[in-house]
C-alpha cells in the first residue's frame, strides 16, 4: 500500500484527474446540442472517478474506502460507454478514442491493484 499524506499522491487519483483534464478538453468540441446530455453527462461522470477516489482515501474503515473506490470504478466503466457514443457520434475521432480508452483502462488497472491490496489486508 502507498504511504502517503494525501490522495493527490495516489497514483490512481493522478490518472483518474489525467482523464477528466482529458475529458473537458474533448467534450468542450462537442455540439452545442449536447451540452446538456451527453456533454453534461460525461463530466459529471469522470469527474466522480477522482472525486470519489479522494472520498475514499479519507474513510477510516477499509469497507468504506472499498465502497467509494467501488463507486469509482462503476464510473470509469460509465465512461467508457460515453467514450464509446462519443466515437459512434463522430465527436471524436479514432486516435481520440485510444487515447481515452488507454487512459481509462490505466486508470481502472491502478484503482483494481489498490483495492485488490486493501481486499488480501482485510482477510490477513
Amino acid at each position: 500500500m502507498e504511504k502517503t499524506c494525501s490522495f493527490t499522491n495516489l497514483n490512481m487519483w493522478k490518472l483518474a484527474h489525467e482523464l477528466v483534464l482529458q475529458t473537458y478538453k474533448i467534450t468542450s468540441t462537442y455540439p452545442k446540442s449536447e451540452l446538456f446530455c451527453l456533454t453534461s453527462q460525461f463530466r459529471r461522470a469522470v469527474v466522480s472517478i477522482p472525486a470519489n477516489i479522494a472520498e475514499g482515501y479519507k474513510r477510516l474503515s477499509k469497507n468504506e474506502k472499498l465502497r467509494f473506490f467501488n463507486v469509482a470504478q462503476a464510473s470509469l466503466e460509465e465512461c467508457r460507454y460515453y467514450i464509446i457514443l462519443s466515437k459512434d457520434l463522430l465527436y471524436i475521432n479514432d486516435e481520440i478514442f485510444e487515447i481515452q480508452m488507454d487512459q481509462l483502462l490505466k486508470t481502472s488497472k491502478s484503482l483494481n491493484k489498490y483495492c485488490e491490496k486493501l481486499l488480501s489486508d482485510i482477510y490477513t
